[in-house]
């Protein structure tokens, strides 16, 4: 009755059946664990964002790698911004998405030692080998407020470091870098400057990370373990078809090779 099933095209489809099963389970757990992750992180950055400012010196420190555990956390800093060694970072985007650059200012602290601000965004200049109009920071000593971020990297953030660039622009804000260029021991990570707000709006600040969308991960796994359920569904379906068909095809058959009536 079911012989067909070993058919070289049957053995095909039940193979390719029998490995999509356990395939789209695999990648509805893999849905369900970046959902797991975004519900994570969103109270992480609550937890951090809501949390009270502490001084920047109390959360990292010269040569520190910034643990997740203290991304976004609100910090403060009091110190001088040193303009003179300010850079750009390039090819970043602003709130509407416009390409342009990040402004990353060194404050050299009250207490000692540095740690590098990210002012906001501006409009690149004219050609990519000139360094644009940024807006000075507040002069003397200033206290400013932020969230800690870790150091930027290649390998985390999928951005090149280029080589070449024209002088006082880089590709990452990354605190080893700049201590280099500096000449002088620089907190780890960076500090993402929400005040005070500059007067005219510009460098326009960095928004604050989403904390509310979870994403459609969740959904996606759903789906994928509904595509597992309906396949076997769908091969049996199919199966059923196959044995209909033939029975008909055998039953015309049979009725096509008996004789007709004689006739007088």
């Amino acid at each position: 009755m079911y012989r067909f099933l070993l058919t070289r095209q049957w053995v095909i489809l039940t193979l390719l059946v029998l490995a999509m099963i356990p395939t789209m389970v695999e990648l509805g757990f893999w849905q369900l664990h970046r959902h797991e992750h975004r519900v994570e992180q969103n109270a992480l950055i609550t937890r951090n964002l809501e949390a009270d400012p502490v001084p920047v010196t109390r959360l990292t420190s010269p040569g520190h790698t910034v643990p997740r555990s203290d991304y976004w956390r609100a910090v403060t800093a009091t110190g001088t911004f040193d303009t003179e060694h300010e850079v750009v970072v390039r090819r970043r985007t602003s709130q509407d998405e416009r390409i342009g650059v990040l402004v990353l200012t060194p404050l050299d602290l009250k207490g000692g030692g540095t740690v590098l601000v990210n002012r906001g965004w501006v409009p690149a200049a004219a050609d990519q080998q000139s360094f644009p109009e940024v807006p000075a920071p507040p002069r003397g000593e200033v206290t400013v407020t932020g969230r800690l971020k870790a150091d930027e990297t290649t390998s985390a953030s999928g951005i090149k470091d280029l080589e070449g660039l024209p002088d006082r622009q880089v590709m990452l804000m990354n605190s080893a870098q700049q201590s280099q260029l500096l000449g002088r021991p620089v907190l780890g990570g960076y500090l993402e400057m929400t005040g005070p707000a500059p007067a005219d709006g510009s460098p326009e600040t960095i928004a604050a990370p989403d904390d509310g969308s979870i994403g459609p991960h969740m959904a996606y796994a759903v789906q994928w373990w509904l595509f597992a359920a309906g396949v076997p569904v769908g091969w049996v379906i199919l199966v059923r078809r196959e044995k209909r068909d033939r029975e008909e095809a055998a039953a015309q058959g049979e009725a096509a090779e008996q004789p007709e009536p004689a006739t007088a």
